[in-house]
């Protein structure tokens, strides 16, 4: 069975696919973060913003088959396009749920299938664009993907931590809003400092939140 806290149509606001129509697929679930506010302070990842828990949300439910879901997912595509379906895995941690099964059902509808994982799960074949983005001391077992995203500063997962990971693209998303002031430098902005970084390190691009700069889901 598939968990599914929420399914919606948007523009992907962030990374190498910015601006591209998409259907979001939020699975239940994380093993960095509970989700539980009482049990931030010791998770792996405590700067999440998502609400990963339950299947209340918008076109939320649980799932007894890939088909099922794939089915449902397809429903949210403008039909009568002849555009090839986008549909980006994503949560919590989708790695947790994703499997051989729901990859056959999605290519199935034609999907162009897409995960914004943690990196610390091993992955089945036949993802068409994995963007990883690793969280805290959390350990990356992944040494492959399209898209290294990574929330900046983290003390635990600074960029050279990451260098072995071969990547098409290799982004910086600043840390603020999550926190009101830098981990690293009290007085300048996580903004400021993904930009520093970049400029000295050019292999990497600073990436925005846009969904949340124009306000779409």
């Amino acid at each position: 069975m598939y968990q599914v806290k929420e399914m919606f149509y948007s523009l992907q606001g962030e990374g190498a696919q910015t601006g591209r129509p998409a259907i979001f697929v939020r699975f239940v679930g994380c093993n960095l973060w509970t989700g539980k506010e009482s049990h931030r302070a010791t998770a792996v990842c405590q700067f999440c913003d998502t609400d990963f828990l339950g299947t209340d949300g918008v076109n939320g439910g649980k799932f007894k088959t890939a088909e099922a879901l794939a089915a449902a997912v397809l429903s949210l595509w403008p039909q009568g396009n002849a555009e090839k379906p986008y549909v980006i895995c994503t949560g919590g941690e989708p790695a947790l749920q994703i499997d051989a099964p729901l990859i056959t059902a999605f290519h199935n509808n034609h999907f162009e299938i897409a995960i914004e994982t943690n990196g610390t799960l091993p992955l089945p074949a036949g993802i068409d664009w994995i963007c990883v983005s690793p969280k805290g001391k959390s350990v990356v077992v992944l040494t492959g993907c399209d898209e290294l995203k990574l929330v900046y500063p983290q003390t635990e997962a600074m960029p050279e931590k990451f260098a072995h990971i071969v990547a098409k693209y290799r982004y910086l998303s600043p840390k603020n809003p999550y926190d009101t002031s830098s981990i690293i430098a009290t007085d300048i902005s996580s903004t400021q400092l993904a930009i520093a970084y970049c400029l000295a390190n050019p292999q990497w691009r600073l990436t925005l939140q846009t969904h949340k700069i124009i306000h779409i889901a």
